[in-house]
């Protein structure tokens, strides 16, 4: 795609024009290698995620806890989400006030503490308390990554960086269900669960490892009166230490011009969510993309696939943990796919696919669990495990992706911080709901429990199809005249906010996240 059709007219016209692909470009691809460190963040929470799905199929786990069931098997699950969802009012604050590099340094840190507590655990309260551990450590990583990578990247690898961030979870899924697997295989002790505990610590070994090398945001810098920081800092990343360069003048500007809205945005209420009709709106979208991103089916598998997969006569633990694996992989595949053509596609398409795709997965996957309850033939059972992979590619096409991008862009600066920790509470608060529910409604009902998501899945996609708009190709301006209307482009200050003139203006920042 041209550089105007993912930045925009005005930034690409600054942009300096390089005779070969990033990839011989010095400082372009020193940037992008740093910029896998924060990219990582989301690998840690993707280890865990799939890590308790690995430990529940391992015999030495199960018979070491004492064969947890229901609710107590509920809590384990359910405690990564209550570290975070405590800890998230806390790392926002934190993550401005001492910079995005140095959170997620203490999370790396905290996390390596929680994997060491989980894996020397001797009892099951401790074991609880290093998951909680482990959840308050993950949203210190996750939530200043995002911010690090779209305000360190270069402007045309920005939208790719930011959708890729969350496809990298199952990087981290795919390390934590194949090490599962191999200590289940070869190892018959404790350490047949510890090793992979411990192992959790590996992403933010690499990160603490290679965090010197990180920079902090300009954007933090500047906020911090470090204005001269800030411009040397992007010219040696954008323009080879071309600090009088257009694109540096140029993002500058737009960093001083953003941090000025920056009182604004303080200023601003949490009442500004549901001031307008177009922040109505743009609430309501956040709040059902975090909703829908959990409540569609997917935690079902996400924590408890050695449930789903005793419901259908597939009860091995060496074959439990090896489609645990190979699933990681193919959720990768799936969603890295996603990321790289969501410019190309456009997010509501996306979107509406994914939600027609889970509904009729889903309804088939149900409905050959119903006739293997009663018939046990061994074809349904493959056919059910056939259908939780294509489940899972229409889930990854979106949910994955935008489920941190499409939020990101429609929320006007002021209050899009507050728009993203509503988005994120609505996850969370999600997924200690169904980690308490799921495993007692699976014990007590089977697959008859599934009819509430295909339910649920009708609900998705009607509202995806009424409600979601298209945001490909459009700069947050246009964005704004979606959701508030013409006035939102004739108006002064920040759109999404009444003032006298009607809605403020949303032209002061780049479309950096217009191809998030």
């Amino acid at each position: 795609m041209k550089d105007q059709h993912i930045v925009g007219e005005a930034l690409a016209s600054v942009l300096p024009q390089h005779e070969h692909s990033w990839l011989r470009v010095p400082h372009l691809l020193r940037l992008n290698l740093i910029l896998l460190i924060p990219l990582l963040s989301s690998a840690v929470a993707g280890y865990d995620g799939s890590l308790m799905n690995g430990l529940q199929s391992i015999t030495e786990w199960q018979d070491y806890f004492g064969n947890p069931t229901g609710s107590v098997l509920g809590v384990v699950n359910a405690a990564q989400s209550i570290g975070s969802v405590v800890s998230l009012p806390a790392v926002g604050i934190l993550s401005d006030r001492i910079g995005r590099r140095l959170t997620l340094l203490s999370g790396a840190i905290v996390i390596i503490i929680a994997s060491i507590i989980q894996a020397a655990s001797v009892q099951y309260g401790m074991f609880v308390f290093s998951r909680v551990l482990v959840g308050v450590g993950s949203m210190l990583v996750v939530q200043p990554s995002p911010m690090l990578i779209t305000e360190l990247a270069y402007p045309t690898h920005r939208g790719k960086y930011t959708c890729a961030f969350w496809t990298m979870y199952y990087l981290g899924a795919i390390l934590a269900s194949w090490t599962c697997y191999g200590t289940q295989k070869h190892l018959t002790t404790d350490w047949t669960w510890r090793v992979p505990s411990a192992v959790q610590a590996g992403f933010p070994v690499v990160q603490v490892l290679f965090w010197w090398f990180v920079p902090e945001s300009p954007r933090w810098l500047v906020a911090k009166g470090r204005k001269e920081e800030a411009e040397a800092l992007l010219a040696r990343y954008h323009t080879a230490g071309e600090a009088t360069h257009p694109l540096v003048q140029f993002e500058m500007a737009e960093i001083v011009r953003t941090i000025e809205l920056e009182s604004l945005a303080a200023e601003t209420g949490w009442s500004a969510l549901v001031q307008t009709p177009g922040n109505r709106k743009r609430t309501f979208i956040a709040v059902c993309v975090g909703v829908f991103a959990q409540w569609n089916g997917v935690a079902v598998v996400s924590y408890y696939l050695t449930l789903v997969l005793d419901t259908i006569g597939i009860t091995d633990p060496d074959t439990q943990t090896l489609i645990n694996g190979l699933l990681q992989v193919f959720n990768f595949i799936a969603a890295l796919s996603a990321a790289m053509f969501v410019d190309r596609l456009g997010r509501r398409t996306l979107f509406l696919w994914s939600a027609a795709g889970m509904l009729l997965s889903f309804i088939i996957w149900t409905t050959c669990s119903a006739v293997f309850d009663t018939s046990q033939a061994p074809a349904l059972g493959r056919a059910v495990i056939a259908f939780v992979f294509i489940f899972y590619f229409h889930y990854d096409i979106a949910y994955t992706p935008l489920l941190m991008g499409y939020p990101t862009e429609i929320f006007p600066y002021n209050i899009r911080s507050k728009g993203l920790t509503v988005e994120l509470l609505s996850v969370y608060g999600s997924l200690i709901v169904l980690a308490f529910v799921n495993p007692i409604a699976l014990g007590n009902i089977g697959w008859r429990y599934y009819i509430f998501f295909c339910a649920f899945d009708v609900v998705v996609l009607a509202v995806t199809w009424f409600v979601f708009p298209e945001t490909k190709g459009h700069s947050l301006e246009e964005i704004a005249e979606v959701f508030d209307g013409p006035a939102a482009r004739m108006s002064d200050g920040v759109f999404g906010v009444k003032t006298k003139g009607g809605y403020a203006d949303g032209n002061v920042e780049h479309a950096e996240y217009t191809a998030a």
